[in-house]
């Protein structure tokens, strides 16, 4: 028969208390959210108050948080204008905007405007203000002409030939190949546009019109042959067709560049490596000492009181936000500093689970503290995790970071002999022979992650 008895049983839980909960939120949100995030509580809660911004400090040698965020978008549009002078392709294949309009006029806008200022009849401009609407954001036209009239009042009667006339004029608007329907016909607008004694302008258009195929498998020796055309004006002729933009409306309203805010500053002060937090759009919070001295010994207002607890709780949450990230930031360089000093190629080896044991916190806060988080380094604005990468062993038996064997892999592709590029097993080779051990399969795993062609694909073909 069971007889009722009393235990004693040890057991260990972890309870997450509020401010716990409070800090191990703030740890994790990235700079803007946290701005925002201060400013909803200075705005509810009345114990909060909210000290002077200090100024960043500075350099002679660095620009604060604020200067480099002004000055990030002319840097940028220096940077467009100077593709655009210099003309050619950019680095995703594509040819840079003749015209980068950086007004934040959108397409329709622009296109519209034109529209009222061109040549149009009230009712060309009624069938023209249709087809604007159906072109996208790179200056397609994204429905037939046909299917415009489902857009204009029936009583209009507008014809199918009437659409087809203003769509033509609609096409001489700026950018120019605005409202084509196909590639083809986007580079055949913008050829159009050249001087007709323009060296090799029939042959490009024929090329734009029928074989953009066989340019985009680079078959110039069928291309030659089909047109029967030398060599010398095949290149003239493929040379202006790369000139041409296919993607024409991103010339009046492109992508806006997105910024990030660093979260700290690291800068070289009398040959050591120093690390500040930001206080760039942070602003200082204290508890408003004189609504507190008003509530001690005061039974009453258990609202102020709460919100009292709340204010000392999120001043001490940030507090710890900040000695946390400056821990984290301050290990993360003394591992980094050949990198800082080199580049890429110096990168170390890094997990969480080296910073965790340096610093004596748990991998997960570690975590925590370095995603989506920034740091503002002489090499650029980089993420944490930047800093991060597996171990490889070596032929001396030292480890190897990924990062800096992927530089490696970067460094041999770019010094290669396009006619004869370096194939995955040959840079396995050449990289043994440095002492990095790495598996031709590993090899083309980087390759593929920094998106850069096999070698049969960066071979470079001439026309024969």
């Amino acid at each position: 028969m069971l007889k009722p008895s009393l235990q004693l049983k040890l057991t260990q839980t972890l309870t997450m208390t509020p401010q716990l909960q409070q800090a191990i939120q703030l740890l994790q949100l990235p700079l803007l959210d946290l701005s925002a995030q201060i400013q909803e509580a200075l705005e509810e809660n009345i114990m909060l108050e909210m000290e002077d911004l200090p100024d960043v400090p500075k350099t002679s040698g660095e620009s604060t948080a604020e200067i480099e965020t002004i000055k990030a978008q002319d840097s940028w549009q220096s940077a467009a204008m100077e593709r655009i002078r210099d003309g050619g392709w950019n680095g995703e294949g594509r040819p840079v905007s003749e015209y980068a309009d950086l007004s934040g006029q959108t397409l329709r806008e622009h296109l519209l405007w034109q529209l009222e200022l061109e040549d149009f009849s009230p009712r060309e401009a009624l069938i023209g203000e249709a087809l604007v609407d159906a072109i996208n954001d790179d200056g397609y036209l994204t429905i037939e002409p046909e299917d415009v009239k489902d857009f204009l009042d029936d009583q209009a009667g507008v014809t199918l030939q009437e659409i087809e006339d203003t769509l033509a004029k609609v096409q001489c608007l700026d950018p120019v190949g605005i409202g084509a329907r196909s590639l083809a016909e986007c580079l055949v607008l913008q050829l159009r546009q050249l001087e007709m004694s323009t060296p090799g302008l029939e042959l490009a258009i024929r090329l734009a019109h029928d074989h953009l195929e066989l340019i985009a498998s680079k078959e110039y020796g069928e291309l030659r042959r089909s047109l029967r055309t030398s060599e010398v004006d095949l290149e003239v002729a493929l040379a202006l067709v790369r000139s041409c933009n296919p993607k024409p409306g991103l010339a009046v309203s492109p992508a806006a560049p997105e910024y990030v805010i660093p979260d700290v500053f690291v800068r070289k002060i009398d040959k050591l490596w120093q690390v500040e937090i930001s206080a760039s759009g942070i602003p200082r919070l204290s508890v408003n000492q004189q609504y507190a001295k008003l509530l001690r010994g005061n039974g009453n207002h258990a609202a102020l009181r709460s919100q009292l607890q709340e204010a000392r709780w999120l001043v001490r949450s940030l507090e710890i936000r900040n000695e946390t990230l400056l821990k984290v930031a301050t290990c993360i360089v003394s591992r980094q500093k050949e990198f800082l000093e080199h580049g890429d190629e110096a990168m170390k080896p890094l997990v969480l689970r080296d910073i965790a044991e340096s610093i004596g916190m748990h991998e997960s806060t570690i975590s925590r503290v370095t995603t989506n988080k920034y740091m503002h380094t002489p090499r650029g604005v980089l993420e944490f995790k930047y800093f991060f990468s597996s171990h490889l062993s070596t032929l001396k038996g030292d480890d190897q970071s990924s990062t800096s064997v992927r530089a490696k892999i970067r460094k041999l592709i770019g010094a290669e002999n396009p006619a004869k590029p370096l194939s995955d097993s040959k840079i396995a080779v050449m990289l043994a022979d440095e002492g990095i051990r790495v598996a031709r399969r590993t090899v083309a795993k980087y390759r593929e992650a920094m998106k850069i062609g096999s070698s049969s694909e960066r071979r470079t073909r001439k026309p024969r």
